[in-house]
């Protein structure tokens, strides 16, 4: 796990518009969503409702627990965030996303993305 630097973080903080999170089944087959309802549990762990995750739960209760997120800040640089993913239905990181998450939605549980590795462009930034 590698912590997100300053940098990063504050890029996370002033990013635009929802993010791109990608999970990968047991076979390997990608698959992509847009999430608005996002956040940072801490400095190396990046936080994602699921409100209404169909394949994407799928992908993260499989065997692959891979993921990343795609997010773009403000001026329009673009960031790649890598790591592992843990689904969590009770306990501190669930109740960090319920605090957030619009009560509009069902928050059925948090994903949270342990990062391993983050990148803009080709640049790794940790």
């Amino acid at each position: 796990m590698s912590a997100m630097s300053a940098d990063l973080s504050q890029a996370w903080e002033n990013r635009e518009g929802p993010v791109v999170f990608v999970t990968v089944s047991a076979d390997g087959i990608p698959n992509a969503i847009y999430a608005t309802c996002v956040g940072k549990y801490d400095d190396s762990t990046l936080v994602v409702a699921d409100n209404y995750f169909n394949k994407t739960r799928e992908n993260i209760l499989g065997a692959n627990h891979q993921g990343c997120i795609l997010f773009t800040a403000k001026g329009g640089k673009t960031y790649q965030i890598k790591g592992t993913l843990e689904y969590h239905r009770e306990g501190p990181v669930y109740d960090f996303m319920k605090s957030w998450n619009p009560k509009k939605h069902p928050g059925n549980a948090a994903v949270a993305l342990k990062v391993t590795s983050a990148f803009s462009g080709a640049a790794q930034l940790c």
